[in-house]
C-alpha cells in the first residue's frame, strides 16, 4: 500500500469531506472509492461498445499508435 500527499483547494476539501462523511467512509478510503469510481466508468468500455470499435478497427476507421 502506498501513501499519498496531496493539495486541494479549501472548498474542493470540503466537498471531498462532505461526500464521505454522506457515505459513512473516512477521507483516505472515499478518495479511493470515488478515484476507482471514475476509472471504472470514464476509462473503460463495456463488451458491446468494444466490439463496435474493434469492428470499425477491422474496416480501417481506426489506427492504433
Amino acid at each position: 500500500m502506498k501513501t499519498v500527499t496531496m493539495r486541494v483547494d479549501d472548498s474542493i476539501y470540503d466537498m471531498i469531506k462532505l461526500a464521505a462523511d454522506g457515505q459513512r467512509r473516512n477521507l483516505s478510503n472515499f478518495i479511493e472509492f470515488a478515484t476507482m469510481q471514475y476509472l471504472t466508468s470514464s476509462q473503460f468500455v463495456g463488451m458491446d461498445e468494444m466490439n463496435e470499435i474493434l469492428q470499425d478497427f477491422k474496416k480501417g476507421k481506426y489506427t492504433i499508435v
